[in-house]
């Protein structure tokens, strides 16, 4: 069963992250691409991080602050994220995307959605039921090199 869970798993990973992709590159064709491959990798991290300073997300990415600035920068320049002045230290600023950014997030999510509701239309309630208690435990305790995420 291992095996065949890893591929499977891994399966659904890769079709998630396709239907992402060709999302992406069809709206390409239909203007300039705006965010580069980096760009919209650390966009995404930003994102994932929820609101974290220039420092947090360079920690959580492993790169120096200048350099994280620096990525920063040119998502602030295209409209992708904002820096908001944090209320307890005026000196430090929070990053916060904007609504282009989850514009274009929402070429995921929509799928996402799409196979939920197919999920919802395939199967019981109570396999529904273990479905998401899985997904939820796997979330919580099965990925820890993730807890930092949910901690910023």
């Amino acid at each position: 069963m291992g095996d065949t869970l890893e591929q499977a798993f891994g399966e659904v990973y890769l079709k998630f992250k396709l239907q992402f992709y060709k999302k992406i590159f069809s709206r390409f064709e239909e203007r300039e691409a705006s965010l580069t491959a980096v760009e919209t990798f650390c966009a995404e991290a930003i994102n994932a991080l929820r609101n974290p300073t220039i420092k947090q997300f360079a920690e959580f990415v492993n790169i120096s602050q200048e350099n994280a600035a620096y990525k920063v920068q040119s998502l602030i320049k295209k409209g992708y994220v904002t820096k908001v002045r944090s209320t307890t230290d005026r000196r430090e600023y929070h990053l916060r995307m904007s609504d282009r950014f989850y514009d274009y997030l929402r070429v995921n999510t929509d799928y996402i959605g799409t196979v939920v509701a197919r999920v919802k239309e395939r199967f019981s309630a109570s396999e529904i039921e273990t479905f998401e208690r899985v997904i939820r435990v796997m979330s919580a305790e099965l990925m820890p090199e993730t807890e930092d995420i949910t901690r910023v």
